[in-house]
């Protein structure tokens, strides 16, 4: 076992040489090559449109142990991991392994393909519902490797993904594979997450359900990347974008938690014309941005740009002026995805643009404020929001990490109890995010300021919201629902959860049956 930074036991078959254990969250100067894909080139008059995924599987020469990508932008409406999945079921092609950016709970099929050896290797973002509960209780052989949005960017660029082949729903592209996410009938808006697939994968694989004439504009992914293109019915259901962790809450508590929060935004020294925001996940962490346009209109503060997963309250603000301009990595509802089509202000980027620890400078660096939400916190301010507490995985690190990391006050909301679980704890399941880069936890009894910001807990001495230290938030927890029991483990390791720059910040166990 080695101990890393914050105490976790990783196991030395678990940790990548390269990078080794967490050791804080400061980008590593490590240089490296940027990876290279295979390009076979097209000839004039060649044709890329082909007859159905099957066809496009086989001309791709996909073969067993290879690695194929998806993109998670349809979220629960997507249709095409599915379609792909049983047609390569189908033609009996084993071990591989799949590299998604993000994996949804209709996505459950799945299941069936690793207990039939045509799934044996996973990294991702995130798992949820049934997949990742059969996966916690020992499904696979190997483990999951679980990636930040950042770091997937960054391994994919570094080389430590590579993508044999991958499958990219498109709501729109031509014949020649010009793609975007804008237009058709299953928008998405942002193709985010994709642009990285297409640029560094060996075949490009387009899936579409609205087929164009020649040239398809405005360019997402142009035809330079796209080896085949195959029109389906439906790609997916876009209505299925806004559910679950992106959903707009009327839950009293978290909008008394995002009240709060902005207290906490609005009197910060950050709270300025030209200040910079995201918000993350999470019905709380969304709905932050409500009660932030109120007081940039009263106070005439002007944002100059909004960052992430984008919403329509987002762009509500940016029509109004209030936010210049929108820097959208995905978009979270049919406003958002609509919006990127109209309003030039709103411009798609990349997911190596967006959080990537291995670029040249990625737009979170240039964040002032982020919002996040959290499954739990502990006493040393590491955050989970990976594992349930079961210990069963039913989340994602998204770009929880890259955020905290980058920009120069994180807040991170949460209910102080969820259920009759606490919130707050003493040791965190699953750390995805380490305490370093937590500034101020919000719950809806109070807040708390993490010491190592002296220079908030000063400025924030007078704010209007009762301040506690991260132990008496946990003890008021524990007062109502009492200590949590410990979680039972196997020694089997599920899943490996890498930190945003490679190295091995924690490990999830197998659920003891």
């Amino acid at each position: 076992m080695a101990e890393n930074k914050i105490g976790r036991q990783i196991p030395e078959s678990v940790v990548n040489k390269r990078y080794g254990t967490f050791s804080g969250a400061s980008i590593k100067e490590d240089t490296y090559q940027r990876a290279s894909a295979e390009v076979a080139p097209v000839s004039p008059g060649s044709n890329k449109l082909l007859s159905s995924v099957r066809e496009a599987i086989e001309k791709t020469g996909l073969k067993d142990g290879m690695t194929i990508s998806f993109h998670h932008h349809f979220r629960e409406g997507d249709a095409v991991i599915n379609l792909v999945m049983e047609e390569i079921a189908k033609m009996g092609i084993k071990n591989l392994s799949i590299a998604p950016s993000s994996i949804a709970n209709v996505h459950e099929p799945l299941i069936d393909h690793i207990k039939n050896g045509v799934v044996t290797h996973i990294t991702s973002s995130g798992l949820r519902d049934n997949l990742g509960a059969a996966i916690s209780r020992g499904l696979m052989n190997e483990p999951v490797i679980i990636r930040s949005h950042g770091g997937r960017a960054r391994a994919i660029e570094a080389g430590d993904i590579h993508i044999d082949v991958a499958f990219i729903g498109a709501p729109s592209s031509d014949d020649y594979g010009n793609v975007n996410g804008s237009h058709g009938k299953a928008t998405c808006g942002s193709l985010g997450y994709a642009q990285v697939d297409a640029k560094y994968a060996d075949k490009v694989v387009v899936i579409t359900d609205n087929l164009v004439p020649y040239p398809n504009t405005p360019i997402s992914i142009p035809q330079t990347q796209v080896d085949y293109v195959v029109e389906i019915d439906s790609i997916g259901n876009p209505d299925g974008i806004a559910k679950g962790a992106t959903r707009v809450t009327k839950n009293p508590k978290d909008l008394l938690i995002a009240q709060n929060a902005n207290k906490v935004i609005t009197h910060s020294p950050y709270f300025k014309n030209g200040f910079s925001f995201q918000t993350g996940t999470g019905g709380a962490a969304l709905a932050v941005a409500r009660f932030l346009r109120q007081d940039m209109l009263k106070k005439n503060i002007k944002a100059s740009f909004a960052l992430g997963g984008i919403t329509q309250q987002m762009v509500e603000m940016l029509n109004e002026g209030l936010v210049e301009k929108i820097i959208d990595v995905q978009s979270f509802d049919k406003g958002s995805a609509r919006s990127i089509k109209e309003n030039e202000q709103h411009y798609e980027i990349s997911a190596d643009f967006y959080a990537s620890a291995g670029t040249k400078g990625p737009a979170v660096n240039k964040l002032d404020i982020v919002i996040l939400s959290a499954l739990e916190i502990d006493t040393n301010f590491n955050v989970n929001v990976l594992t349930g507490s079961d210990g069963v995985i039913r989340g994602a690190s998204g770009g929880h990490c890259d955020t905290a990391a980058a920009s120069k006050m994180s807040i991170i909301v949460t209910p102080l109890i969820r259920g009759r679980i606490p919130s707050v704890v003493d040791k965190v399941n699953t750390v995805v995010t380490p305490g370093e880069s937590v500034d101020v936890v919000v719950t809806e009894v109070g807040i708390c300021i993490n010491p190592l910001r002296k220079d908030l807990m000063d400025i924030f001495k007078n704010i209007p919201v009762p301040q506690f230290t991260i132990e008496e938030l946990k003890e008021k927890a524990y007062a109502v629902v009492g200590t949590p029991d410990p979680i039972e483990y196997e020694d089997k390791v599920v899943a490996v959860v890498e930190y945003r720059d490679g190295s091995i910040i924690d490990v999830v166990q197998k659920v003891k049956e």
